[in-house]
Order: C-alpha cells, then sequence, then structure tokens
C-alpha cells in the first residue's frame, strides 16, 4: 500500500497486485463481489461504465467515485451509503477491502467445496437476473448438482415467516411438494420455519430446489440446517452473490430477497407477520413486475397478518394449493388450477337415471326391483339393466331377491378415491 489521504487530498493508492489482469473478467468480478456489499449500485455503475478490470484498476490508482445512490431505492431499503455525507467517496471502502483481498484465495476454496463462479453471459446464469438492472449481482458463487440456469426456467420462491406456525408449515410442505410433482423448483434461503419447510418438502417428491444464503456458500447458515443444506447440494443448487468465508449480515440478508425474487417467476409467501422479511422479497418481486401471491391463514393468526395485508392492499393473489401456484407460472393456456371440491362420494359419475335408480334402492334392507321402480318413478325395462350397472360398479348388491346398497362400495376403475 502507497500514499495516503495527506492534507493536499490526495488519493490512497495501491501496489498492483501480481493478479490483476483486466482482460480477465471472471477474476475481476470476483473480486468485486468481495470488496462491494450486495447491492451496492455506484460499485454496479462504475463497473458497467468502465468493464470489471479496468474498473478496478482506476480504484487502485486511487480514482474517486462520488457516492450517488444513498437515498432510498425505488420501493426498497436504504442503499450502501445511505446517510453518507454529501461529496463521500463510494471507493474508499472499496480500496479499504482491496488492500486485503486475493481471488485466488476464495476461488481455490470455492473449488475445494466442488463449487463453480457464475458470471453473466455464463450458459447457467439465471435470465432473471438481468431484470435487476444496477442491482444485479457481480457474479455468483455455486455449489449443487443441477444447472442453476435450467431449473430457474420454471420456479417459484415460497418464502414466510421464521416463528412459523405448524399450519403455516403444513400449507408451505404441501405447496412445494405439489410443485415437485409438477416440476416447478422451489427457490427459498434456507432459514427456519417456512423455508426449511418447503426446501425439505421439495427434496422428499424428488423435486429441484434452490437456497440462497446471505453468506458464502462454505459455511452453513443456520448452522443447525448444516444437514440439509448438504442435502441441497447434492441434489439442487446453494447460491450466494457473496465470496467464501462471508459472514451472514442484516444487510445481506435484506438484499438476499431480491435474488430470490428475480430467479423466480412468481413469490409465494405462505406465512408472514408485518415486519417479516418475507414481505421485503414479495415488495422485490412487485418491483420485477414478478406474480406476488399469499396464503390466508386464521384471522385471529398474527403470523398471518402480513399475508393478510398483501392480499388486501397490494393486490396480491389468492393461493391455497400447489395448483394454484402453478397457475402463476405456467404459459397461458398450459395448466388451469384445479376447481375446489370436498371428498368425491362414490357416485358422483352416474349419468341422470342411474343415479335415480341408485338413490331409490334402500341402504338397510334388501328392496324388489318392482319396489326399486316405483321409488324411482321408472318402469322395469329402464331398472333392471341400470341396476346391472351399478352392480357391476360395486354400488348395489343383490341380496335374495331384493336389492340394497353395498356398504363399502368399489371405487370405479380411473376414478378417484372417495
Amino acid at each position: 500500500m502507497t500514499g495516503g489521504a495527506g492534507a493536499g487530498g490526495a488519493r490512497l493508492r495501491l501496489v498492483r497486485p501480481e493478479w490483476l489482469d483486466p482482460e480477465d473478467e471472471r477474476t475481476a468480478r470476483a473480486v468485486w463481489s468481495r470488496i462491494a456489499e450486495p447491492g451496492d449500485r455506484d460499485a454496479a455503475v462504475f463497473v458497467r461504465e468502465h468493464g470489471p478490470g479496468p474498473a478496478l484498476a482506476r480504484v487502485l490508482g486511487g480514482a474517486r467515485v462520488p457516492r450517488t445512490t444513498g437515498a432510498r431505492g425505488r420501493g426498497g431499503p436504504e442503499r450502501p451509503g445511505a446517510g453518507a455525507p454529501a461529496g463521500g467517496d463510494a471507493a474508499d471502502g472499496w480500496r479499504e477491502r482491496l488492500a486485503v483481498t486475493d481471488p485466488r484465495r476464495d476461488l481455490a476454496t470455492l473449488h475445494r467445496f466442488g463449487g463453480r463462479l457464475l458470471v453473466p453471459g455464463d450458459a447457467e446464469w439465471p435470465a432473471g437476473l438481468d431484470d435487476l438492472g444496477d442491482r444485479r449481482p457481480f457474479c455468483l458463487w455455486v455449489r449443487g448438482a443441477l444447472d442453476l440456469g435450467q431449473v430457474c426456467r420454471r420456479a417459484v420462491a415460497m418464502v414466510g415467516s421464521r416463528a412459523s406456525t405448524a399450519y403455516g408449515e403444513t400449507v408451505a410442505a404441501q405447496i412445494a411438494a405439489g410443485l415437485a410433482e409438477r416440476g416447478v423448483t422451489v427457490v427459498s434461503g434456507a432459514a427456519f420455519g417456512i423455508d426449511a419447510a418447503a426446501h425439505r418438502s421439495a427434496l422428499a417428491f424428488g423435486g429441484a430446489t434452490v437456497a440462497v444464503l446471505a453468506c458464502g456458500v462454505d459455511r452453513p447458515y443456520p448452522r443447525s440446517h448444516e444437514r440439509l443444506i448438504d442435502r441441497i447440494v447434492a441434489e439442487g443448487v446453494l447460491v450466494s452473490e457473496v465470496p467464501p468465508a462471508s459472514s451472514p449480515t442484516r444487510w445481506r440478508f435484506l438484499e438476499r430477497n431480491r435474488l430470490i425474487a428475480a430467479m423466480s417467476g412468481a413469490t409465494v409467501v405462505v406465512e408472514a407477520a408485518l415486519r417479516s422479511g418475507a414481505l421485503v422479497t414479495a415488495r422485490e418481486a412487485e418491483d420485477l413486475s414478478r406474480q406476488v401471491a399469499a396464503v390466508p391463514g386464521p384471522v385471529t393468526s398474527v403470523a398471518s397478518s402480513g399475508c393478510h395485508l398483501l392480499l388486501r392492499d397490494r393486490a396480491a393473489g389468492c393461493v391455497t394449493s400447489a395448483a394454484d401456484v402453478h397457475a402463476l407460472v405456467a404459459r397461458i393456456g398450459e395448466a388451469e388450477p384445479d376447481p375446489p371440491s370436498g371428498p368425491r362420494a362414490a357416485h358422483d359419475d352416474l349419468g341422470p337415471l342411474d343415479l335415480r335408480v341408485f338413490e331409490a334402492v334402500p341402504v338397510r334392507s334388501a328392496a324388489p326391483t318392482a319396489s326399486v321402480a316405483r321409488t324411482a318413478g321408472l318402469g322395469l325395462p329402464e331398472v333392471e339393466p341400470a341396476l346391472g350397472r351399478l352392480d357391476l360398479l360395486g354400488l348395489v348388491r343383490r341380496e335374495g331377491a331384493g336389492w340394497r346398497r353395498s356398504p363399502a362400495p368399489r371405487r370405479r376403475p380411473g376414478a378417484p378415491a372417495g
């Protein structure tokens, strides 16, 4: 390190590291993910204007980058530099971190864990992240067996409270299972509560799942979810925009939500209180023009008050099943939600004539065919073949010279269980 910010106002300059190659965009992006915080628009604009490698060279040379994004972003939390003095230099913080950064060490750690670095333009890069504009991550640090870009083509973010209830976890598991069976990827944050329930259910039903962390992919967080995260690595994908060994911070958790929303075609809030981080994810999805939906809960439940807010004031879709959610991400005409229905009765699909005869057959004691015909108001030529069809379906049975309903009718071939 040389130079300093002396009385003459000289900018801090750093010795050019041996790893710096302005033409090596991948390594430069890895460095930017280390020296700039997630969502740093000043860094994103600087890199966009000069290119990742040349921008690093300028920072090393002491270039001044006036801070321009200290105000709140569109509908989001405060961005890096909020509250900074007017005329602050955004590059000062980058230089402090750059002095102790070695991308070779970060990449070696990633490779030791079997991971890979993705940058914009890679075939595996999730296309939805490009919708973030200047909030797009510089790169992604990835571990996992699946192709991230491929599984994100049909994906749903499922988010909710860490302090979830049994109701919320049950609904999350049911929806995730249904999405897995339909080939839809479940994206979440591997946190306690709703996140974990969604990940586990998707894996249990053979589906794809993506976990987006607010720390390095080499350090499971929360620690008690180490086994779950290991399974996600083995059968799904683990993602972070910060390098290995990075610690989770409140800011990184907030910014992580934009990635969850951007990589998904829709965001479903299963259970959330009024101050839940899940509502931040919903807001990020709204800003990206993604579908947003919420699961209603008991009106007395504080844990569902955020969902009810979304439904009442934010025009979120109301979903109660995987079929409802699938309709949000399906192509037009590809799928429609299943109509709500209660348990099916054994006689639901009978035609008018057979139903009329069926209802005329007594439950407790057998009645002669003539008696059934009188009760149904039909003639014997109509009733006799109808009784034969009902007998084949297992809905009625002959007892002596009469007929009665079967106490436990056989399910008709191809018909749903009653």
